[in-house]
């Protein structure tokens, strides 16, 4: 696909980039027979090649409208698209700077930008621990709506204690300790049971994709920065031989600092580097299987397994979760239809956009449903929130929180 840039964008890394992305779109439209949203509303300009089109238009120098904002802002970032594509488009680099030029100039509405703003300063803040501590307090006096964005008080259990002479850095993300303080503390003690050592550098906080996916991009690009200054020493040292995540969003996060910061002189090379180094933990798997069959007790009962966008799309990793925890005797598995689907959590897109979010939530949970399963599972706190906010008496968990609760003790 040609484009002639405007005179505003030619010579800038934004539009060097997203002209280099441009140019690989056939506009075939093999992306929206995956696309979510136009599964949905059926419109051309809410799929990957309309929003394409929209960006291309803006890059040329056409004014945009809050309609233009609407059509890019209803996109779930799922990057569902991108393993669709025969041509390798980058639509999730491309999204990102299409929404950063058109918010430059199209004003939102004054209540939208409270909102916005509230989730991009809140979520990632200090704050948010005490304030979700404060819903569980009186979850029950909650209005519906509000009652499933604060998930019941969970016992986070024991961290190991034991040392290991293999570490990796373990991020503990900025929701996910108050909302599901146990992912990060079954993971560190699954690790512990295979040998292996989980450290978490205090300094580090929000991934950045918080800030970054909601316009602040330099905002984002901060956290980004100010957990490499966190991680650095554990690196350069070779103390950690890997940074894990255990929530997929955060992972293709970091797995992309390298490229989100390839511009800034003084950490490119750092951010490429963390980039290298980081696994989501379902990589790890291949090693903990050996180390922990025996140990397991996997209990009868369907698991029903949900991967999320950011797993199979953003960070391309499929099959990893079913294939080893089946070897480890768990009968897992995977919707018949629409397993590459997003469920609709996306980060904040069901707060932004609810009524989109709980029809792919239920349509979501509608698939799961047909496996009867006594437990649903994924790998990522938006969507396991999201399902269990739907999902009745069906719990769901993290992978490793099943894992971890199957384990005898050494």
């Amino acid at each position: 696909m040609q484009t002639e840039l405007a005179p505003e964008f030619q010579g800038t890394p934004e539009g060097q980039e997203a002209e280099a992305i441009l140019r690989k779109c056939v506009h075939c439209g093999f992306c929206t027979a995956t696309c979510p949203t136009y599964q949905l509303l059926g419109d051309e300009l809410d799929g990957p090649r309309g929003r394409i089109y929209l960006i291309k238009q803006v890059l040329e120098g056409k004014e945009p409208t809050r309609a233009t904002q609407l059509h890019l802002d209803r996109c779930l970032t799922c990057r569902n698209c991108e393993s669709t594509c025969p041509s390798g488009v980058q639509y999730g680099h491309l999204v990102d700077i299409g929404r950063k030029v058109v918010d430059a100039k199209v004003p939102r509405p004054a209540g939208q930008g409270a909102l916005r703003w509230a989730l991009k300063e809140g979520l990632p803040s200090p704050l948010f621990g005490p304030a979700m501590a404060l819903g569980q307090t009186v979850r029950g006096l909650l209005p519906e709506k509000l009652k499933a964005k604060v998930p019941p008080r969970q016992d986070a259990g024991r961290w190991p204690t034991r040392t290991h002479a293999r570490k990796v850095l373990l991020l503990a993300g900025c929701v996910q300790p108050s909302m599901a303080p146990n992912i990060n503390s079954a993971t560190a003690r699954v690790l512990d049971a295979a040998g292996i050592q989980g450290v978490v550098a205090p300094q580090a906080g929000c991934c950045g994709a918080v800030k970054f996916h909601l316009n602040d991009q330099e905002g984002g690009k901060a956290q980004m920065r100010a957990n490499i200054d966190a991680w650095w020493p554990l690196v350069e040292s070779g103390e950690v031989e890997a940074l894990v995540m255990n929530a997929s969003g955060c992972g293709v996060t970091v797995r992309e600092y390298g490229h989100t910061l390839k511009d800034d002189a003084a950490y490119a090379a750092k951010a490429a580097r963390i980039s290298d180094l980081t696994r989501d933990l379902s990589e790890l798997l291949p090693e903990l299987v050996p180390a922990l069959k025996g140990r397991v007790k996997a209990p009868g009962g369907v698991v029903a397994y949900h991967p999320p966008c950011t797993l199979q799309h953003g960070q391309k990793l499929r099959g990893g979760v079913e294939t080893h925890l089946r070897a480890l005797g768990f009968d897992i598995q995977v919707a018949q239809s629409e397993s590459h689907l997003c469920c609709g959590s996306a980060g904040t897109y069901s707060v932004l956009q609810p009524e989109l979010s709980y029809q792919l939530r239920d349509r979501k949970l509608g698939h799961l449903n047909q496996l009867q399963p006594r437990t649903i599972v994924s790998a990522n706190i938006g969507c396991i929130t999201h399902l269990q906010s739907g999902s009745g008496a069906t719990p769901v968990r993290h992978w490793v929180e099943l894992l971890d609760a199957a384990l005898a003790p050494a």
